[in-house]
């Protein structure tokens, strides 16, 4: 593949929202950035001046949105047309959707059988990537989560829509705003080793496809937001 179709995904996550601050459950769920959300993904567009994004998407929720108009508008960017995702949509909680984070681990624990997510860590890190997301799928009724395959079936879907339509622009820079569990997923999905414990709110997670082949670079990647603190 020429290095001309090399594609760099810049996979952000949206501001901090009022169900986050609350600590409650938001997957397909909305809530609008707070004050400080709206600040940092200011911040973080203006830490990405001079990046000359070929295309430009957000997560169909209205929180990446938000966010995605934001960076767009203090990068110089505006001129793109964004481009509302819904493969890249977060993780679907189905009936615990709004409930508290805490208290739904705490459920995900007890249903097999232990006190709490940690100690379930503790024992079976092995399978500590699905756990969350299977187990709500099977305690869901309502038939409106994703069990992990399905979700990673998803994201690759958006993947691909978004590389193909970055190689038919002839390869560069791309702007996506999604989600912690997203970006968790891709990252473990592309490569595991690069996985870390926090995505943090306006983080940048690079993707970068070349030479027929994913890769991750910079993992929560927070010195953008850092540099437009400073600008």
């Amino acid at each position: 593949m020429e290095s001309a179709s090399r594609v760099v995904i810049y996979l952000t996550r949206h501001g901090k929202t009022i169900l986050n601050t609350l600590d409650r459950v938001q997957g397909w769920a909305d809530s609008p950035l707070t004050e400080e959300g709206a600040l940092v993904a200011h911040e973080l567009g203006r830490g990405l001046k001079g990046t000359n994004f070929v295309a430009a998407y957000a997560s169909d929720r209205g929180r990446a949105i938000e966010t995605a108009r934001i960076v767009m508008n203090e990068s110089d960017n505006q001129h793109l047309k964004l481009e509302k995702l819904a493969e890249m949509r977060e993780f679907g909680f189905g009936k615990f959707e709004g409930e508290y984070n805490q208290a739904v681990l705490k459920m995900v624990a007890k249903a097999h059988g232990f006190d709490s997510i940690e100690s379930y860590y503790e024992q079976n890190a092995e399978k500590n990537a699905n756990i969350v997301i299977d187990t709500v799928h099977k305690m869901d009724e309502t038939g409106m989560t994703e069990n992990a395959a399905i979700f990673e079936e998803r994201l690759t879907a958006g993947l691909d829509a978004i590389l193909t339509d970055a190689q038919n622009r002839g390869g560069g820079e791309v702007l996506v705003v999604a989600h912690g569990m997203v970006i968790h997923r891709i990252i473990k999905m592309i490569d595991p080793s690069k996985n870390i414990s926090i995505i943090e709110n306006a983080s940048v997670t690079k993707v970068i496809f070349e030479n027929g082949a994913y890769s991750i670079e910079e993992p929560g990647n927070m010195s953008y937001v850092e540099a437009g603190k400073k600008a």
